[in-house]
C-alpha cells in the first residue's frame, strides 16, 4: 500500500535522521525531496504546498531546533502532519440512532461499491454485532441487483430483494421499511453507479436521500484514479451531505495521492480501506497508523488486533499445552501456524506492519510472498495423516508422490523437510510460549525471509 510514496519519503528521512544538526540547507534540500515524492504520489498540488508550509514553520521552530536528535524530530514533525492532513484520528461510523441504522453508500461505477457494501456489511455483523440487511437500488445494472445478492449470502447479511422495473426511491424507502418491521440494526443501501458524473444521477441520488434520511452517506472512491477520485468525491460532496469516504484498491495503489487529498479537498473523513478482493479486505482507517507505514515506523498496535481477530485462541491454548506435555511437534501443527498466518493477512500484511521494514533492502522483501506458503500448505496436503505425524518416513517414492500431487519438485519437498526439522528442534527447546514466540522463530525459518 502506498509503496513508491513510503520509499521516497523514508529514503529522504533516512538522510535526515543521521544529521548531527539541521541547517537551512538540509531542511530545504529534504523538503524539496518531500514536495516531489508528494507530487509523483498525485497528491493535490494545494494539498502539497499546505503541507509544506506546515512542515517548514514547524521545522524552524525551538522543539525541533534545540531537540538532541534534530533529524528525528522533523521527522516527528512529518509523521503529525500527515496525520493531521488525513484527520486526527479514525471516525466511526455514526450507528447511535433508533434501529435500523441507515447508510446510503454512492460511487461510480467500477470503483468497487458492491462490493464495499458487502464488505461493510460483514465489517458491522463481526465487528459491531449488528444484524445487517442490503439493498440494491441499482436498477440500470440488473446484475448488480444479482450480484450483491450473492454477496450478502457469503457474508450474512440480509437481502433486500429489487428488481430492474422499480424506482430506485421506492426501493430504499420500502427495504428501509422492512427492517424496521424486522428489527435489523443497520440497513445498506447501495445506490446506482455511472461511468461520470451527470445531472440526472445527482437528482436521483438526492432524491434517494431525501427518502430514506440515511444516519450516514459513504462515498466510495477508487484510490488507484487518483486525482479523479478526489474530484468526483468533491462533485458528489457539493449535492450530498457526505459522512465520509472509503478508498478502494488501496492494495494496489502505489502512489497515495487519493489519500492524502481527499480529507483536505472534501473535509470528509476516510473511514475505511478497501485492502482486497475478500470479503473481509476491509479495515478501519487510522491516520496515524497509515502515516507510521508510510514512513518505515510499522504500526504494531494493527498487528496486535489482527492477531486477537484472526488467531484461534483454542487452538493456540492446545498447541502450547501439547509442547508443555512434551509431545513432539508435527507437520499438522506447522500446517495450522501457517494457517493462522494467512488469517492475518499473509506474510506481506504482516510486514508491512512490521516497524522498521523499511530498512529491509528491497530485493529481500521481494522474496517474501504468500505464494510460498501457499506451497508449503499445498505439499503438506499432499502427506497422508501418518506422514504428517511422522516426517521421519517421507523418502524417496513418497517425495516424489508428494512433490507430483502438490505440484511442485522433490526438491521443494525436501526444503519444506529442512525447514521442519529446524522448527522441530527449536519447539523442543522453547517447550511452552504459544504463537508469540512461535511467530518469531517461523519468521526466520519461511523462505525469503531474511535471518
Amino acid at each position: 500500500m502506498f509503496d513508491n510514496l513510503s520509499q521516497r519519503l523514508q529514503a529522504t528521512l533516512q538522510r535526515l535522521r543521521g544529521a548531527g544538526r539541521l541547517t537551512e540547507e538540509n531542511t530545504r534540500e529534504a523538503l524539496r525531496e518531500v514536495r516531489m515524492a508528494l507530487l509523483e504520489a498525485d497528491v493535490a498540488l494545494p494539498v502539497v504546498k499546505d503541507f509544506i508550509e506546515h512542515v517548514r514553520a514547524k521545522a524552524a521552530g525551538q522543539d525541533v531546533l534545540a531537540s538532541l536528535t534534530p533529524g528525528q524530530a522533523l521527522v516527528k514533525v512529518v509523521h503529525d502532519e500527515l496525520v493531521a492532513l488525513m484527520g486526527a484520528a479514525n471516525e466511526r461510523l455514526n450507528l447511535a440512532t433508533r434501529p435500523p441504522a441507515v447508510i446510503l453508500v454512492a460511487g461510480l461505477q467500477g470503483s468497487g461499491k458492491t462490493t464495499t457494501v458487502a464488505k461493510l456489511a460483514r465489517f458491522l455483523r463481526e465487528r459491531e454485532k449488528k444484524s445487517v440487511m442490503v439493498a440494491s437500488a441499482d436498477v440500470y445494472r440488473p446484475a448488480a441487483i444479482e450480484q450483491l445478492r450473492k454477496l450478502a449470502g457469503t457474508v450474512g447479511a440480509e437481502f433486500f430483494p429489487s428488481h430492474a422495473e422499480q424506482k430506485p426511491v421506492d426501493i430504499a424507502r420500502s427495504a428501509v421499511d422492512e427492517a424496521r418491521k424486522r428489527l435489523i440494526d443497520v440497513v445498506l443501501i447501495d445506490s446506482a453507479g455511472r461511468m461520470h458524473v451527470d445531472e440526472a444521477m445527482m437528482q436521483e441520488i438526492r432524491a434517494v436521500h431525501a427518502a430514506i434520511q440515511p444516519v450516514e452517506t459513504l462515498f466510495v472512491a477508487d484510490s488507484m484514479a487518483g486525482q479523479d477520485a478526489v474530484n468526483t468525491a468533491k462533485a458528489f460532496n457539493e449535492v450530498l451531505p457526505l459522512t465520509g469516504v472509503i478508498l478502494t484498491k488501496t492494495d494496489g495503489d502505489a502512489r497515495g495521492g487519493a489519500a492524502l487529498s481527499i480529507r483536505q479537498v472534501t473535509g470528509k473523513p476516510i473511514k475505511f480501506l478497501g485492502i482486497g478482493e475478500k470479503p473481509d479486505a476491509l479495515e478501519a482507517f487510522y491516520p496515524d497508523r497509515v502515516a507510521s507505514r508510510m514512513l518505515g515506523m510499522g504500526d504494531v498496535l494493527g498487528l496486535v488486533e489482527e492477531a486477537q481477530r484472526a488467531v484461534d485462541q483454542e487452538k493456540t491454548r492446545e498447541m502450547a499445552e501439547k509442547l508443555a506435555k512434551g509431545k513432539g511437534f508435527d507437520l499438522e501443527d506447522f500446517r495450522e501456524q501457517l494457517a493462522q498466518m494467512e488469517k492475518m493477512g499473509g506474510l506481506a500484511s504482516l510486514m508491512e506492519k512490521l516497524p522498521g521494514i523499511g530498512q529491509v533492502p528491497e530485493a529481500a522483501k521481494a522474496q517474501v510472498n504468500d505464494k510460498q506458503m501457499k506451497q508449503l500448505v499445498a505439499i503438506i496436503n499432499s502427506m497422508t495423516p501418518q506422514e504428517r505425524r511422522f516426517p521421519d518416513i517421507v523418502r524417496g517414492s513418497r517425495k516424489r508422490r508428494i512433490a507430483a500431487g502438490s505440484g511442485t519438485q522433490v526438491q521443494d519437498v525436501n526444503r519444506l523437510l529442512k525447514q521442519f526439522d529446524q522448527m522441530q528442534k527449536m519447539m523442543k527447546r522453547m517447550g511452552k510460549g504459544g504463537l508469540q514466540r512461535l511467530m518469531r522463530g517461523v519468521k526466520g525459518r519461511l523462505p525469503g525471509f531474511p535471518g
